[in-house]
Formats: structure tokens, sequence, C-alpha cells
């Protein structure tokens, strides 16, 4: 099997339970580390999946690997290489498809519910799950790509999520590990402290009862990946 590429962007921003969960499915996975200047592979059929993680940039920055990367999520679509993506990853793949990212009207960190969408294809992703406590920590949002399906919303973020076909954007972050979110909270701590309001959290409110929220968490997450994984099950077999 074609092992997943998995592109980091940021050093504290890794693969999380991403890794593990695929580890326990025995699917091989390559971490590109574009923080540490490592290039992009040309072709996205050296893989049998891309994942692209969050980071503190933004998609309309004038960045070197930008570029490359929406040719690569758009090649990837057109070859039925399922692609995946958190937070900056998923505005990646709105950008790439059509949609536009620009700035939220307000910043949103920390812990905060979500619903999941009335329709079909949310269902097909979300099972009977109607809402959730998901992770949060992004400054833009994206707009819906044509032929894509929105999968969840926020109070403070109305395009959480979408679906097209086999490929997943996230706004919000399902990945995260409770050594992530310590390490988010003391990284960040003056842009929470710049961004006061009721959709910022307190590094203190983040991390409290950690444990049996990232557990909580992971349980979606393993939901979204098992569905996500099928696309690369169903590659293989061709």
């Amino acid at each position: 099997m074609k092992p997943v590429a998995i592109f980091r962007h940021f050093p504290i921003e890794g693969p999380g339970y991403l890794a593990p969960f695929l580890d326990s499915h025995s699917i091989p996975y390559q971490l590109v580390k574009i923080d540490a200047n490592e290039a992009l592979p040309a072709r996205a059929d050296y893989f049998s999946g891309l994942v692209f993680m969050g980071g503190p940039m933004s998609v309309n920055d004038d960045l070197p690997w930008i570029a490359p990367a929406l040719a690569l999520i758009r090649q990837a679509v057109r070859d039925d290489i399922p692609v995946l993506g958190h937070c900056l990853g998923g505005q990646l793949m709105a950008k790439a498809l059509g949609g536009v990212v620009s700035r939220s009207p307000v910043s949103e960190i920390g812990w905060g519910g979500v619903n999941v969408a009335d329709n079909p294809i949310a269902c097909d992703w979300f099972g009977e799950l109607s809402n959730f406590e998901a992770f949060h920590w992004h400054g833009e949002g994206f707009t819906i790509p044509e032929g894509a399906a929105l999968l969840l919303s926020s109070p403070y973020c109305e395009n959480q999520a979408f679906a097209m076909g086999m490929h997943l954007a996230l706004q919000c972050h399902v990945e995260m590990t409770e050594e992530m979110v310590k390490a988010w909270c003391k990284a960040g701590a003056e842009e929470i402290a710049n961004n006061p309001g009721p959709s910022v959290q307190s590094a203190e409110a983040i991390q409290t009862n950690l444990v049996e929220r990232v557990s909580a968490l992971n349980q979606v997450a393993c939901r979204l990946y098992e569905r996500w994984i099928s696309g690369l099950m169903n590659k293989t077999t061709e």
C-alpha cells in the first residue's frame, strides 16, 4: 500500500491523534515537514491519500509552498485520491476547490460545540451524532466550494466542515491530543490575550477537564478517520 502523505506546516501542529490511528490500522504514512523546508511532492499519485494539517499562516499569504499545495489538492481530487484537511488544511482544500478564505468576524479559540448538518452526506460521515464539542483555533474561515456539502456549523463559524465525495475538510480540530492542547496554549498565550471575547477561552479554561474532553474528541475523530480511510481501501483494490 502506498503511504498517506501528512503535510505539517508548523512544528507543534503535527498529525496528533491521526498518527496512532493510522498505526492501529496498519496504514503507512510519510510526514512532510513544510516547516522544515521539505519540498512538496510533484505528484499526488505517489500516495494513497493526502492530509494537510494546521498552521498559523493564511492560505492567502505569499508563501512559496501554497501554490504547489493547491495544485496537489486539485490533482488528488481529479484522480480520486482522498484528501483530508484540518483547519489550515481545510482552508487549503476550500481555496483549491473554488471556495474563498477570508478573515472571520471573530477568532474562535478553545472548546466549543458544533452542530452536524441535517443532510444525507453529513449523516454518512457522522452517523447519529447531532453535535459534539470540538477544539478550535482559527481567525479565518472558508466558504463551501461548489459541489461540496456542509457538514458542521458553530455559533461563531457557520462553515466548520465540508465533504466532497471521499474528501473531507475541517475548520475545527479533531486531531488534538492532551500534549498538543498544552503546547498550543503555551505558544498562543499572546494570541489569547489579544482576542478577548466569548469566542476565545483562557488557557486555564481550555485545559479544564482536558483528559475527558480529548478522549471524547478522539472518539469523533476515530469515526471520521475510519470513514476517510475507506476511500484509501477502495482505491488500493482497483
